[in-house]
């Protein structure tokens, strides 16, 4: 069976507990307990040397990395549909990866990390820059379409999603991006949909 470590509070944890869900694959659940180090103990290291959560255990396979294991789970598991294999699609779906490692996590993942955990090492003006930014660009992409890309859900959407979501816990109102808001919404009506703690 699949095993996923992760940690529950953890965004880019949830991003991969709700794609297998959305596969409806079953799964172990297996909680990393960040708040206790757990993800730097020697078990856990020999497994990921990175120290980092998510990380997916599929028989021999073993994936550190959110956008990495979204990419493992539409190929092994999913089909086109959730990734699709022609050239620019591909590239379409990948650009979104990019932009959640990117302008999601340097704005809405940032200030959601300074707000409820404290990680004050991080500049939040910078932080909040960066979300107004990426939240201003995907309310214009998504004024004229239903999701990301391609008018279906991909794992873009799955990508981009959590920390887009939770942009409160970091102090930034979404009011002012109701496409965006429209977008929430619609995955949250996924078959197979679980919320977490923030959503």
């Amino acid at each position: 069976m699949i095993q996923l470590y992760g940690h529950e509070m953890s965004g880019n944890s949830y991003k991969v507990r709700l794609f297998l869900e959305l596969l409806n694959l079953e799964y172990e659940w297996v909680k990393v307990d960040l708040m206790k180090g757990e993800h730097q103990s020697p078990e856990y290291l020999a497994l990921n040397p990175f120290g980092q959560v998510p990380l997916l255990v599929d028989g021999d396979t073993k994936l550190a990395d959110a956008q990495a294991i979204l990419v493992y789970l539409a190929r092994q598991y999913g089909g086109e549909e959730w990734l699709p294999l022609d050239a620019l699609s591909l590239a379409q779906v990948v650009r979104w990866l990019s932009t959640t490692a990117g302008e999601v996590r340097q704005g809405p993942e940032n200030a959601r990390l300074y707000h409820l955990f404290g990680a004050t090492s991080i500049n939040i003006d910078r932080a909040y820059q960066k979300a107004e930014y990426i939240l201003t660009q995907l309310d214009k992409h998504l004024s004229t379409r239903t999701w990301l890309e391609f008018e279906r859900t991909t794992i873009a959407d799955i990508a981009i999603f959590p920390y887009i979501a939770l942009a409160p816990d970091g102090k930034i109102d979404l009011a002012s991006y109701p496409n965006v808001l429209a977008w929430i919404e619609r995955i949250k009506q996924l078959p197979g949909y679980i919320p977490m703690a923030g959503l």
